[in-house]
């Protein structure tokens, strides 16, 4: 099942969950499926996350061209509110965001394509999450905006003083100051 959001091209699916006395199981990707339903995004590299902490914010990041990255997330373990934020160029929405709370009961996952910041808290403590790329990490090309930047204005349901960040976010830059590599290519 594919749910649009107010961000064109972010889309929440819910894969079919078949259940029965021993529990469940779930296709959580199939790129023909995909692609029947008009998502054609190629993903090279699987990464996975571990938090101990609720409150762990991991964003908001982006990987500029050449090695954009569109994501796949799903939570694996426990429950995270998932955020991408527009930041193409030229867009209708640039500069806002959308989240959507993913669970491990629930099943269900976000894409968020190259052009867009991406961040989650953990609104659980032990949170696993997985989520496909469509390009190979390139720290040269990795970059990063402050969570909790008064322009974006993301209800991350946590305080800023209470946030568990990295060291690198938490000297993340403001967005006044990002200038977005990304340009805005309706229908496209």
């Amino acid at each position: 099942m594919i749910h649009e959001t107010n961000l064109d091209g972010v889309v929440e699916i819910t894969p079919r969950r078949f259940s029965d006395s021993r529990g469940h199981f779930t296709e959580t990707y199939n790129a023909d499926t995909l692609v029947k339903l008009g998502i054609d995004t190629h993903f090279v590299q699987d990464n996975q996350s571990y938090s101990r902490d609720q409150g762990t914010v991991r964003g908001l990041h982006f990987q500029s061209p050449p090695s954009a990255q569109a994501k796949l997330v799903r939570a694996l373990q426990g429950v995270i509110w998932d955020v991408a934020v527009d930041v193409r160029v030229g867009s209708p929405t640039y500069g806002r965001w959308v989240g959507v709370e993913l669970s491990d009961t629930k099943g269900n996952q976000l894409l968020i394509p190259a052009g867009f910041l991406h961040g989650f808290v953990t609104r659980t403590p032990d949170c696993m999450v997985a989520y496909k790329c469509s390009a190979t990490y390139a720290p040269d090309c990795e970059g990063s905006v402050k969570f909790n930047d008064p322009d974006l204005a993301i209800d991350w349901g946590v305080a800023a003083e209470e946030a568990v960040l990295s060291d690198k976010d938490a000297v993340a830059p403001p967005f006044a100051d990002f200038v977005s590599p990304f340009k805005y290519r309706p229908n496209s």
